[in-house]
């Protein structure tokens, strides 16, 4: 039966486009329930409401799940810009870590994770014990296109200008750190860029499209190091440097944490700017008062690491 597109917006409330929301973001009728605290029949019967109102299917079944149509995706994004500012100028009820059950999409480089995630765990287990997070790691492009999206709340991770060339981003500085270099013991980490370039090198990329910072100012010289392996993660790093002339050179406080007998870490032989560690969101979500006091908590854990 073909579908009537309706533009009388007179009987439409705003659970409704809550119910839109929540459908957008989880692709599931029994998931958006839950994040609702409906029943799933509810939710369904709201659905029905919004194919009705909309003249559009708004999910249709693909490859085993649920997709957005075309006319979904494009409110997707409105839709919670909307939602966030009405929140604001209504005065939503502050957020209760305590008793919220929330679940918060984070995308967190392996950086962020390994000097962030302990404590913020542990944090969140005495002040929020019923809230979840749920952790994606996603390359640069991808996390802020995640973020853009609704898809993930909050990205932590290295965004160097980030904020200059997507306007609508929120950055929030945790903290400033420095490239340092691992290596064997006996191979040593030199003290020339000409050592430095003949050695084989492992290299930490979430995603094939992302070039670091060492690449980005070594090509800006003319020069390129040979990246003998490439890595999604730091965890099997330190095993793959014993007894090897490769050298890792990453975030200082990350190697810190890798750091044991038989390694060492030094400065790099090459210029590298600083780099700072940020949480990114998106300027919709400066309404969000449960993403807010999640950023808080955040920035406490950068301070105590």
């Amino acid at each position: 039966m073909s579908m009537r597109k309706s533009n009388d917006l007179g009987g439409v409330d705003l659970n409704l486009l809550v119910v839109l929301d929540a459908l957008l973001l989880e692709r599931h009728v029994t998931r958006a329930a839950l994040r609702l605290n409906k029943t799933q029949p509810a939710v369904s019967q709201a659905l029905a409401r919004l194919r009705a109102l909309l003249g559009d299917p708004i999910l249709v079944r693909r490859a085993g799940g649920l997709e957005p149509t075309a006319r979904a995706q494009e409110l997707a994004i409105p839709l919670r810009e909307a939602l966030s500012m009405i929140g604001g100028l209504l005065g939503e009820d502050a957020f209760d870590p305590g008793a919220s059950g929330r679940e918060f999409r984070l995308s967190m480089s392996d950086y962020s994770a390994e000097v962030l995630l302990p404590g913020l765990v542990r944090r969140l287990e005495r002040s929020a014990p019923r809230a979840a997070l749920r952790l994606v790691a996603l390359g640069r492009e991808s996390a802020v296109a995640s973020i853009q999206s609704g898809e993930i709340d909050l990205a932590i991770g290295v965004y160097p200008g980030v904020e200059s060339n997507v306007r609508e981003l929120r950055i929030g500085t945790l903290f400033d750190d420095e490239f340092a270099c691992l290596a064997d013991t006996s191979a040593g980490i030199p003290t020339t860029l000409d050592d430095y370039l003949s050695r084989p090198h492992v290299a930490v990329a979430a995603s094939p499209e992302d070039l670091g910072e060492v690449d980005a100012a070594l090509r800006a010289q003319g020069l390129a190091r040979r990246v003998a392996v490439t890595l999604p993660h730091w965890s099997v790093a330190p095993r793959l440097l014993r007894g090897s002339d490769l050298i890792l050179t990453a975030a200082r406080r990350s190697l810190l944490a890798r750091l044991d007998d038989g390694l060492v870490i030094a400065p790099p032989p090459i210029a590298l700017a600083g780099l700072a560690l940020a949480q990114v969101w998106h300027a919709r979500r400066d309404y969000d008062q449960g993403l807010r006091w999640l950023r808080g908590e955040i920035e406490q854990e950068a301070r105590a690491a």
